[in-house]
């Protein structure tokens, strides 16, 4: 959910870099050879050629896309260089890619508060040095502003095709110019310095964007890639935004943002300004309506975190299945735990990533829907609502590309990744931190590979042993679904076996996901319904079992 924050009192300078191309540049630093030539990175499924996870602006020309595969790929642009990112464990190792962006972190974070919001993106504030430049030499003096400087993008006074340095110039001799713009110049100035500096240490590009709040750096920071930097002073705030898309603002992506378009016609972030708080708190409650209201006029008080590189604010896994998902799901329980005791951090949601593949629309990865639902300590736990999820996207993935099968084929169609992600990670007091402690359901604990679990308790657990804590932290245990989640038409059960328990899973019935996994595996996909219960068949397995493996506790489809 959106929160509205107030904005600070004070004036501001907020830098978002962006890496271009980044993990194309990490390969290209290893290999100079690939320097200049058409290049991507390819995953390490090499299933077509496998899936494109960057691809090189000289690649872009040609009309290559991140959507298609290597062998599509190969069709669109011949000499195309592909580069599979590093294998460790039979699984893909970002390690060098991580190592090169905590390099760039190292460097920014001379001149200012950092956040590391990806590998390849870091936030920075720069009031602090910026303040100081502009006591010592006011940014009316020229002499001492370098070239890349005055290639900076001043928004909405570089549309006419002129000259970017007499723009900037311009800019910074107006006599009307107010304390605000001032500020954002010596930004403007720090970030040219800095990006020099990461092309001189690490030789990488990158690209920036200068502004007032972490909202409006990250939406134009990407406006004149690659290696170039984008100003957006406080009287062109406006016409941003009177032309952003609904859906290209953060957080209004989903649902919220099919809402505003649906119910209230509008179309660009601007046009809420047309509605009055009072309406909008009315239609989506008063916190999200301030929220709607403040970014309407460019306002957002989220203050750059100054996270250090290793605290990340999520948690990914790549799913190998069907022989890896188990142990994958344990490694992505091991992190939580890890994450817990070194930072003190809980994550709240568990979401699971999927890409479905036709060889005839290559768009069609794009549109499995990813789910999530609140997220529980315990690698059995993750494994079953991780199942849950996975099955609740695949049946509402069929319905919206109605599909229909021919005998156990669905013409083409795949399943090509899985992952999840757990986020929506916050820090606790350290008390309660101490007394939470994790439980795994039986099969689990039985398990060779089970994590430790005496140190972490589960959410639920920590409610019902220190009503105390809840009073002072309640947010830590609001784990509820919404009431749609919680009808009794939409609950089920599903018991995931172990290793040792698994022998042989009969394909009772119609089911359309187990024909889909058929189907996978008749097209080459290493997905197999032998790790995946249906729901009819969930239904006909022994409650006893059942309660062995996931206690009395229900799931809830999500």
């Amino acid at each position: 959910m959106p929160v509205a924050r107030p904005e600070s009192s004070g004036a501001r300078v907020i830098a978002h870099l962006d890496m271009d191309c980044f993990y194309v540049q990490v390969e290209q630093r290893k290999q100079p050879h690939l320097r200049g030539q058409p290049t991507t990175v390819v995953q390490y499924n090499t299933w077509k050629g496998g899936g494109l996870i960057a691809v090189s602006y000289e690649a872009r020309k040609y009309g290559v896309k991140s959507s298609m595969r290597g062998d599509e790929a190969k069709q669109v642009c011949p000499q195309i260089q592909l580069v599979q990112v590093p294998v460790a464990r039979g699984k893909a190792d970002l390690t060098i890619y991580r190592n090169a962006g905590s390099e760039v972190v190292s460097i920014l974070a001379r001149k200012g508060r950092c956040e590391r919001a990806s590998i390849d993106e870091v936030y920075l504030d720069l009031t602090d040095a910026a303040e100081a430049m502009l006591a010592e030499t006011p940014p009316e003096s020229l002499e001492k502003i370098d070239e890349e400087a005055l290639k900076s993008h001043i928004l909405s006074l570089n549309e006419d095709g002129s000259d970017h340095k007499d723009n900037v110039r311009e800019w910074l001799h107006r006599s009307d110019v107010v304390h605000l713009d001032k500020l954002l110049a010596c930004g403007a100035l720090i970030v040219a310095e800095l990006r020099m500096q990461v092309l001189k240490e690490t030789e990488f590009t990158c690209s920036a964007g200068i502004a007032h709040n972490k909202m409006l750096t990250k939406l134009v920071s990407g406006m004149n890639k690659p290696a170039q930097q984008t100003v957006v002073p406080f009287t062109s705030v406006k016409g941003l935004l009177e032309h952003l898309p609904i859906k290209k603002m953060k957080q209004l992506g989903g649902k919220l943002g099919s809402s505003l378009q649906i119910d209230l016609g509008v179309n660009t972030v601007g046009e809420l300004l047309q509605f009055s708080e009072e309406k909008l708190q009315e239609r989506y409650g008063v916190n999200t309506g301030t929220w709607l209201r403040n970014i309407a006029r460019g306002i957002s008080g989220e203050e750059v975190e100054g996270r250090p590189s290793s605290q990340k604010s999520w948690f990914w896994e790549d799913i190998s299945w069907p022989s890896g998902f188990e142990k994958d799901c344990f490694k992505l329980s091991e992190r939580l735990h890890s994450d817990l005791a070194q930072n003190k951090r809980i994550a709240y949601t568990l979401t699971l990533h999927a890409r479905a593949f036709k060889s005839s629309d290559s768009k069609s990865q794009k549109n499995f829907p990813s789910k999530s639902c609140p997220l529980r300590y315990g690698s059995a736990k993750i494994k079953v609502d991780a199942l849950n999820l996975f099955q609740a996207g695949l049946r509402e993935y069929l319905g919206s590309h109605r599909i229909k099968a021919q005998g156990s084929h669905y013409n083409g169609w795949g399943i090509t990744s899985l992952s999840v992600t757990a986020s929506k990670i916050v820090a606790i007091p350290s008390d309660t931190c101490e007394t939470m402690q994790s439980t795994d359901d039986q099969s689990c604990n039985n398990s060779s590979s089970s994590p430790k679990q005496e140190h972490v308790r589960t959410i639920d657990e920590t409610k019902a042993s220190s009503s105390s804590r809840t009073e002072r932290y309640p947010e830590l245990h609001t784990t509820e679904l919404p009431i749609e989640f919680r009808k009794k038409e939409t609950r089920i059960r599903h018991m995931m076996l172990s290793s040792k328990k698994l022998q042989h899973c009969h394909p009772q019935g119609s089911s359309t996901i187990l024909r889909f996994f058929r189907s996978c595996n008749n097209s080459s996909c290493s997905l197999k319904q032998e790790h995946v219960r249906t729901i009819d068949e969930t239904k006909a397995s022994s409650s006893s079992s059942f309660q062995s493996v996931i206690g009395s506790s229900e799931l809830i489809e999500c």
